[in-house]
């Protein structure tokens, strides 16, 4: 199973701690794959640029350093419930825990 985690925007101040557009809320999204069944998970997170950390300009931003920030903001124990979540949601796709069936009587 592959979990692709997203960034899908990013609200920023356009001055803040003597920087230009500073990344305060990212919005993200994790896609899980497995075969022909898939399940997406998304939020919202806040971040916080601390005056006198090294600062990438927006501009320079990479996905991966993003993706970096909000899982980090999460913690471990978060991410890994939520690509557990994904997981279960296409393992249920698989074999579906309940079906519906047509009533016998039909035609």
């Amino acid at each position: 199973m592959a979990f692709t985690w997203i960034i899908e925007r990013m609200d920023c101040y356009p001055q803040s701690e003597g920087q230009t557009d500073v990344v305060f809320t990212v919005y993200w999204r994790v896609n899980a794959i497995d075969g022909a069944c898939s399940a997406t998970n998304y939020g919202i997170i806040s971040v916080t640029y601390v005056a006198g950390l090294p600062y990438t300009p927006f501009a320079d931003l990479t996905q991966a350093q993003v993706v970096g920030w909000v899982q980090d903001a999460m913690g471990l124990e978060q991410v890994a419930n939520i690509e557990t979540g994904l997981a279960a949601n296409i393992a249920d796709q698989i074999n579906p825990p309940i079906v519906t069936l047509p009533l016998p009587w039909g035609a």
